[in-house]
């Protein structure tokens, strides 16, 4: 079996082709990242592991403010947030952190006390969280004289350390992209790594060493969907059942069978989000 650790399942017009394509490629589970549109839909991936939590693939959710919606973070969104965190189908809170990218993204202050508000109600709740994590090293000129002067792991490891580490709680790297340090910085933290479709593009040489490299039990496999299809998908729309390109590229970088890397992965996915094991396969 395998999982799906990051997509976004909200804006499919053909969902039920999509879920049944992931089943037929062997997907088992599917973690729907809750961020909607901005926080006035973030509870529409909840409502889809709700209607699918007796199905397969089984679709469970998280649910989070985008910084890129940093500015709309409000104290009722955020009260909001902390409803939909108590949900027992919300397996964590994201996908958060810090974009660095794009030229009409919040300013970092308003970014990064998002950030820091989803990490307290992520640890009073005692769930996860899903970090995104874009920095301005490919941006436009422009952007990069808005953001270019900080770095955004840096940034983000920072306020990791700060206000989410002493907790106790593990999290995700989604979209793993950085560096080998940065993976080492992260994996000290408590984060899983996990590998979307770019690691499959040739220009993503530090990614794929990461990811030849990493601990076998701090790694996840992700879409992203309907972002960053693999190769040799690349173009498309992604899908969940694509997931299945990207485990086995990464299954070759590692040496081992694209079984043992479903294996491991899937493993990896229970003992990070045990709520998601049902009692026979805890047995």
């Amino acid at each position: 079996m395998l999982i799906d650790s990051h997509c976004h399942l909200d804006n499919y017009e053909d969902l039920p082709e999509v879920l049944a394509r992931a089943h037929q490629a062997g997907l088992g589970k599917l973690l729907a990242i809750g961020i909607g549109d901005g926080p006035e839909t973030m509870h529409r991936a909840l409502e889809l592991a709700h209607a699918h939590s007796e199905r397969t693939p089984e679709i469970w959710a998280s649910a989070g403010i985008h910084p890129q919606e940093a500015h709309r973070a409000s104290p009722e969104a955020m009260a909001r947030l902390a409803t939909l965190a108590q949900d027992p189908r919300c397996l964590a809170i994201g996908e958060i952190g810090l974009d660095y990218y794009h030229l009409d993204n919040p300013e970092i202050p308003v970014q990064q006390s998002a950030f820091i508000a989803q990490m307290r109600i992520a640890a009073e709740v005692g769930k996860p969280i899903i970090i995104h994590c874009r920095t301005s090293e490919l941006a436009t000129p422009a952007a990069k004289a808005k953001f270019a002067a900080v770095d955004a792991w840096e940034d983000l490891l920072r306020l990791i350390r700060e206000h989410w580490t002493s907790t106790g709680l593990p999290g995700i790297m989604h979209c793993f992209s950085g560096n080998q340090q940065q993976a080492e910085r992260s994996l000290a933290a408590g984060f899983y790594l996990s590998f979307a479709g770019n690691v499959t593009y040739p220009k993503s040489t530090v990614i794929q060493a990461v990811a030849a490299s990493a601990p076998s039990d701090r790694i996840l496999v992700e879409t992203d969907a309907p972002f960053l299809a693999p190769i040799p998908l690349r173009g498309k729309t992604n899908e969940p059942a694509f997931v299945t390109h990207t485990a086995q590229f990464v299954s070759a970088l590692r040496g081992i069978s694209a079984a043992q890397l479903a294996d491991s992965t899937t493993s990896n996915f229970g003992a990070l989000f045990p709520a998601s094991i049902s009692v026979s396969q805890r047995v």
